[in-house]
């Protein structure tokens, strides 16, 4: 049963789904192990509804949310893309977690696509009690996201974002209505992503609420954040699914960020494209692939907490 639930993030209201498991086979005496999922980039969390059945039957509380700015949730201006706000948002979901009845609140996890894919090694470096992370078509340096931009698009294309992440600023600063960016856009076209199978790929997988733009001073602040650089500071397991034929973020990237946690990390490769992991045959496989590691993660957690 879904339940809508709302919680505060440094005073503004986020909107969340709260389900329960549909099986107590990874309950222990405290309760049943939790995970916390957001979406990438511009999404919504009406974009990733059909993972949840997957986790609910394998025994885990699942709750799904928008960030501020996107979706259901409240936040002004609207697509605002606010890397530091958002893992907060991440932390404020997991303190709510892990005090729902019936959750253990030693076994919450936290799962992430996309951007959100480098956001959740941060929240479970920051937070310190995470017990599984799950990553996938993941974001984990955003310098090299950057030069690969500049590599399918141009150094043109760059000076033009960055012109308008500018013009964006100084509106905020006089209380104007932000510049909006595509968060998608054809090749040649100005937009945060352009390459053959950005426009497709986030057709494929359009949703209720999701809009194909944001705040253009996204692009001042990209590539400051390189989560991939803290897996060595990682508290638990970690698995990191990679898309090889991803021309959006750097696989390589995600290989540095497994290497980084070392022992702690589980590396699932597979040959598609970054948005071929969220419908048919790639969600199935991929989506098997998460539930096992959630399952042997969870378990041992559970073993280890009983002895």
């Amino acid at each position: 049963m879904t339940k809508d639930i709302e919680f505060a993030s440094h005073g503004v209201t986020c909107r969340a789904w709260l389900c329960p498991p549909e099986s107590d086979a990874l309950r222990n005496g405290r309760g049943s192990p939790a995970l916390v999922m957001a979406h990438g980039t511009s999404g919504v969390r009406e974009q990733l509804k059909h993972y949840i059945p997957r986790f609910t039957a394998a025994g885990m509380h699942v709750l799904l949310f928008d960030y501020r700015h996107f979706g259901a949730s409240d936040g002004e201006p609207r697509q605002l893309l606010s890397i530091r706000r958002q893992l907060q948002d991440y932390a404020a979901a997991l303190d709510v977690i892990r005090k729902v009845p019936g959750v253990d609140p030693d076994r919450v996890g936290v799962w992430g696509s996309s951007l959100a894919g480098g956001h959740v090694v941060d929240v479970a470096v920051t937070d310190g009690r995470v017990a599984a992370v799950v990553s996938q078509a993941a974001a984990m340096d955003n310098i090299a996201t950057v030069r690969r931009l500049v590599e399918y698009a141009g150094f043109g294309q760059l000076l033009k974002l960055t012109w308008l992440g500018i013009v964006d600023v100084v509106r905020s600063v006089f209380g104007l209505s932000p510049k909006l960016v595509a968060a998608g856009a054809a090749p040649g076209e100005v937009g945060m992503m352009t390459t053959p199978d950005t426009l497709p790929g986030l057709k494929r997988i359009e949703a209720p609420g999701w809009r194909n733009e944001l705040c253009g001073r996204l692009a001042l602040t990209l590539a400051l954040h390189r989560p991939g650089l803290k897996a060595d500071r990682l508290p638990c397991p970690i698995l990191i699914a990679i898309c090889d034929q991803d021309s959006l973020v750097v696989p390589a990237a995600a290989e540095a960020t497994a290497r980084r946690a070392g022992a702690r990390a589980t590396v699932k490769h597979y040959p598609i494209g970054h948005f071929d992991i969220y419908l048919g045959e790639w969600f199935e496989q991929s989506v098997t692939d998460q539930v096992a590691f959630l399952q042997q993660t969870f378990a041992l957690k559970s073993s280890e907490a009983t002895t």
